[in-house]
């Protein structure tokens, strides 16, 4: 006889599955090979190429985002970016708890204003997710280089083509990659 016991309530899942873990793994690294392969091919960091590298960033996040479908996708992913790049390049810890602040955030205004399955809350949610974070950039900028205008002005230079390349190509391409793999049956519908 089984000893186990079975709720009249459904539980929700609080865990995550290997697969999902293993997708969130993929795509972040994904993203930093086709972003470093992009700034070298198009030979360094002019406006082109972190036009280029963020809307393909963006796109992929996109992505992932509607695969995972689940409260905390965009966290787990800053948390391995943010550790890639701590062991890759020794830096960017300072800026990782606002940064998770507004992971959880625009996680619960996907999850509130439609959940991962409604293309648009995805979108909306990634939009403000890569706004806020170049936000944090600035911010970052402004708190280091305070006595230098002109240093602050600089790393504004570098952000504002990347929002443009994730308004612009990554968005739309996002979109369009997660309507094709819905119809391959890779992202899963409701």
């Amino acid at each position: 006889m089984s000893s186990t016991f079975h709720s009249p309530f459904p539980i929700p899942r609080i865990y995550w599955r290997t697969e999902d873990l293993v997708v969130v793994g993929l795509f972040a690294a994904l993203a930093k090979v086709v972003s470093l392969a992009i700034a070298l091919v198009g030979g360094g960091m002019n406006p082109f190429t972190l036009f280029l590298k963020n809307g393909v960033s963006t796109a992929l996040l996109v992505v992932l985002v509607a695969r995972v479908g689940r409260f905390g996708v965009l966290a787990l992913q800053l948390f391995v970016t943010h550790m890639v790049s701590l062991l890759m390049f020794g830096g960017g810890m300072i800026s990782f708890l606002p940064a998770l602040a507004i992971a959880l955030f625009c996680d619960g205004l996907i999850a509130l204003f439609g959940g991962y399955r409604r293309l648009a809350a995805v979108l909306a949610g990634v939009a403000l997710y890569d706004f806020l974070l170049r936000g944090i950039s600035i911010g970052m900028s402004m708190l280091s280089a305070r006595e230098n205008a002109g240093m602050v002005m600089m790393a504004a230079v570098m952000i504002v083509p990347g929002y443009f390349g994730c308004l612009l190509v990554g968005l739309p391409f996002g979109a369009k990659f997660v309507k094709e793999l819905r119809h391959a049956g890779i992202v899963r519908e409701v």
